[in-house]
């Protein structure tokens, strides 16, 4: 393609200066020209179209040169064409562009465009040109561009139910130049079954009505086209949001919140609000309720037993637990259904067919005008229009006759205590029977019930709120007789007045924690203590919910009322709301949460229903720990340490430690790092209890204790048997490691026995979490020859050490048998020289052995106390062996602490 100007050039025709001569002086007249042209020319190609053609005349002609065309001339330096001539002699010409044309850049030219003759001769001398002629051009488009959205992405909300002519538009633009091509002809939903259609104009409606509860939101993808059906490269997306149609009702909340233990307080609505509709409100009053009725007796509490619970609370002591766990002494509750509910709870469950008596020896005896009666229920409405009495406990006559002395029962969803008086001088009616009516008694929860006896005033204690009795009734007292009575739990005794001794008025419940404490009436600190929930509702920053805000906690924390004039406030105050577990290892599972919201509006009771809100809390399972009891498992003990008035410590050097999988819900207080992999977690236990295994023991000859002193300043008691010994109470793993390292055996009568083996295990939480089985083998050496107890010791210690230690081990053997041979020689040469010198009429002794080294003084008229000979071998020993081999012999150490040089004198 040219680049440059058309330049005017003489022809190279050869031609004789006779013809110049002839013509030369011809050239008279200008080429002519259109006055106008109308060109086309499609962009990016270089030959234009001209209407009419390029062609330039001259009336000269046919004289040479001067008739001839030899050059169009462009007039407009922007002009990018320049014009080329095709024949001289008939002048037509063409038209090119310079370089490529771009419509995107100019759509149209228009220049200026002359003719030129070759002048009058070959020199070009003499030239003429026309006149001059308009040139109009116009640039073609090509469809080069696909069409490019405007937005990156779109976004639209949309009312559920409605059908809408246009939700959004969406518009594309092509950067093409002509209207065939730039303009966008079409568009498309590229996403496959969606409710929405598009039109040409990039209107976006919905195809049918939408639902909130459905589908919350939508993302579609839509294309274009240009009018030459260029599609574009990239389609949007489009984001449709449905949004429900106003309901009043509380937004932005879920319907799970998971706990972990451990983790304290935790928000339960931390992004609720209240959408009221822009309704007219004058107050918001709403409840939140944590309900825990499936959770063992209503809700997360310490789970210890009756008797553990009451010592942690400072409950006094002397009550008598009713319906204890069955055992071999507790065999009364053995044919009561059991329902151990959740993490362990101790609830009996009783159907209107069990009742169990109470032994006489566990009856609690003289009844003063103080005592407390204490126990958990949980009971529905009785069945039948006529309802008969159901009695919890009831102490009546045994035979002959049918009087009640007292008893508890429930009649018609009412509480009854009646309690008749023995006979006295003064035959007067007395109060006998007291009534309570409380919708809690019904209403199928689990309760605490506490009834206070201050005669004659009654006073009833429920979930740790005090009531009055609404009736009381007088009676006579009863005359005293012989006639032995029955305390029963779950109906009454009828001994008399039937034929055969049957129970009657059978209850139909659940009870748990039944006790009788006389000669005292419980306090309300001790009450709450007992039945406190360890989980509840809670809020956080309760400086921060300002003046206008109004709250009220029962109880129990299992319900909190919030109430307010401002609904900014109402929702601030929600969103602090939160739920909290303060058990070191709370019961997993659900906790269901219900919100009831009331609002009114100004000048009307109620304008504006709320629904209530329906979710739950799911506590996670806590990381479960190992207890793990651990010492010496093998003793060695001569009987005559055995036949002591101290006996011997069984277990000297237990330990017992907890530990939890390492994960990242550790827990955050009273850790201490462990192994790899392991938490130490300190915590409490409940109880332990030391089994004998094999025969019980004897009680004429033999006997477990520990020492009252040892439980002082704990929260401890303890009990024995011929088959073992109790600890019990929650406390400490330290406090229960000095307890039960104070437990002594004794034996007076050893000479039939070669060994006894006992058993130590512990639990916490009444069960959920017990040790290993630590046992323990007792050897009994009957030798007179003391040191020769222990060789057992000796081969146990010689089988566990590895041989590269033998050697050490093998010295420090040597070296203990040297200092007791030693030690029994001089014994012996002492007890001999005080015979002699006795015999010499108090000769003064003479000292045969230097002290000097050992510093060893015995005198043979203490014949038990070696406590100094002791450390000094313990010493010495200490500095023969090897310091990291010490921990390979204590068992030596040990065993030459019981050494008794007296019985070889």
């Amino acid at each position: 393609m040219r680049t440059g100007r058309v330049a005017y050039r003489a022809p190279l025709v050869a031609v004789n200066e006779g013809m110049f001569f002839l013509f030369g002086g011809l050239n008279k007249h200008k080429p002519w020209i259109e006055t106008s042209y109308h060109g086309v020319i499609t962009e990016n190609m270089d030959t234009v179209l001209l209407d009419p053609p390029l062609v330039a005349l001259d009336k000269d002609a046919p004289v040479p040169y001067a008739g001839e065309i030899c050059a169009f001339k462009i007039h407009g330096q922007e002009a990018p064409f320049e014009a080329e001539v095709l024949n001289r002699t008939s002048g037509e010409g063409v038209l090119r562009a310079r370089g490529p044309v771009d419509c995107e850049q100019q759509k149209e030219y228009t220049f200026i465009i002359q003719a030129y003759d070759c002048g009058a001769g070959p020199n070009g001398a003499g030239w003429k040109k026309s006149h001059k002629a308009v040139v109009h051009v116009q640039v073609d488009d090509v469809n080069e561009f696909s069409p490019v959205f405007r937005e990156p992405v779109y976004r639209a909300t949309v009312t559920e139910g409605k059908i809408y002519d246009s939700i959004l538009q969406v518009e594309a633009w092509d950067q093409d130049c002509s209207p065939q091509y730039s303009q966008i002809c079409n568009y498309e939903i590229v996403t496959q079954d969606t409710p929405f259609a598009i039109d040409r104009n990039g209107n976006i409606r919905n195809t049918e009505r939408l639902s909130f509860d459905k589908q919350q939101h939508y993302k579609i993808m839509v294309t274009a086209y240009d009018c030459g059906q260029k599609r574009a490269t990239e389609s949007v997306p489009v984001h449709i949001d449905v949004k429900p149609v106003c309901k009043p009702g509380w937004q932005g909340w879920n319907k799970r919140v998971d706990y972990e233990p451990g983790t304290g307080s935790k928000q339960l609505f931390p992004k609720m609000h209240l959408e009221t509709c822009d309704g007219p409100l004058s107050s918001v009053r709403a409840m939140v309720e944590l309900q825990t009725s499936h959770i063992g007796k209503g809700c997360d509490r310490e789970t210890y037993s009756e008797k553990s619970l009451q010592k942690l609370c400072g409950a006094a002591s002397g009550s008598t637990d009713l319906l204890p766990a069955p055992s071999a002494s507790t065999n009364w509750t053995a044919s009561l259904l059991t329902d151990s509910g959740r993490d362990s709870d101790l609830i009996f469950r009783f159907d209107g067919r069990q009742a169990a008596n109470i032994p006489e020896r566990v009856v609690p005896q003289n009844l003063t005008d103080q005592f407390t009666i204490a126990t958990w229920m949980k009971h529905g409405p009785s069945p039948g229009l006529r309802a008969e009495k159901e009695t919890l406990l009831c102490n009546s006559d045994k035979t002959e006759m049918n009087r009640h002395h007292y008893s508890l029962y429930v009649h018609n969803c009412r509480l009854v205590f009646l309690l008749r008086r023995d006979f006295t001088q003064m035959d007067t009616f007395r109060p006998a029977e007291f009534h309570w009516k409380l919708e809690q008694i019904c209403d199928k929860e689990w309760h605490y019930y506490v009834i206070n006896v201050e005669f004659p005033a009654v006073t009833l204690f429920v979930d740790g709120v005090t009531y009055e009795p609404y009736l009381v009734t007088d009676d006579w007292p009863i005359h005293p007789s012989q006639i032995d009575v029955q305390l029963t739990v779950g109906a009454c005794w009828q001994g008399g007045e039937v034929t055969t001794p049957r129970f009657t008025q059978y209850f139909r419940g659940s009870l748990s924690g039944l006790t009788i404490r006389p000669g005292k009436i419980e306090t309300q600190k001790v009450i709450s203590c007992l039945q406190a929930c360890k989980e509840g509702l809670d809020i956080n920053s309760l400086e921060s919910l300002g003046k206008g805000i109004k709250f009220h906690f029962n109880p129990a924390q299992s319900v909190l009322v919030m109430e307010g004039d401002d609904l900014e406030s109402i929702n601030t105050a929600m969103a602090k709301v939160s739920y909290i577990n303060s058990r070191q290892f709370p019961t997993p599972g659900l906790r269901r949460l219900r919100v009831t919201t009331t609002v009114q509006c100004f000048g009307e009771d109620t304008c504006i229903s709320i629904p209530d809100i329906k979710a739950v809390v799911m506590v996670l399972p806590p990381s479960e720990p190992r207890i793990t009891i651990a010492g010496v498992e093998r003793v060695t003990w001569p009987a005559a340490e055995l036949r002591t008035a101290t006996g011997v410590t069984l277990f000297k050097d237990i330990r017992i430690i907890s530990t939890v999988t390492k994960s990242d819900n550790a827990f955050s207080s009273g850790t201490t790092a462990g192994t790899s992999g392991v938490l130490e977690v300190m915590h409490n236990l409940d109880y332990c209890d030391v089994l004998v295994i094999g025969e019980e023991l004897n009680p004429e000859h033999e006997s477990l204790e520990i020492h009252h002193s040892s439980l002082l300043g704990k929260h401890l008691d303890a009990t024995n048997s011929t088959s073992g010994i109790s600890i019990y109470g929650v406390d400490s793993m330290a406090h229960y490691e000095q307890a039960i390292r104070q437990v002594r055996y004794h034996n007076w009568r050893p000479a039939g026995l070669s060994e006894r083996k006992f058993r130590l295990s512990c639990s916490e939480l009444n069960g959920r979490y017990t040790s290993n089985e630590f046992n323990l083998e007792v050897r009994i050496c009957l030798t007179r020859w003391t040191f020769v107890c222990l060789r057992f010791d000796f081969l146990a210690l010689w089988s566990s050490t590895p041989p590269a230690a033998t050697v050490v081990i093998v010295m420090c053997i040597a070296t203990l048998v040297a200092i007791v041979v030693l030690g029994i020689y001089r014994i012996h040469t002492t007890h001999q020289e005080g015979t002699k010198g006795d015999e010499d009429g108090g000769k003064e002794p003479e000292m045969d052995w230097d002290d000097s080294t050992l510093t060893i003084t015995v005198n043979p008229m203490e014949m038990h106390d070696f406590s100094g000979q002791r450390q000094y071998i313990s010493v010495l020993l200490r500095l023969k062996c090897s310091s990291n081999m010490w921990s390979k012999i204590n068992m030596l150490v040990f065993a030459m602490n019981h050494i008794y040089f007296a019985e070889y004198i």
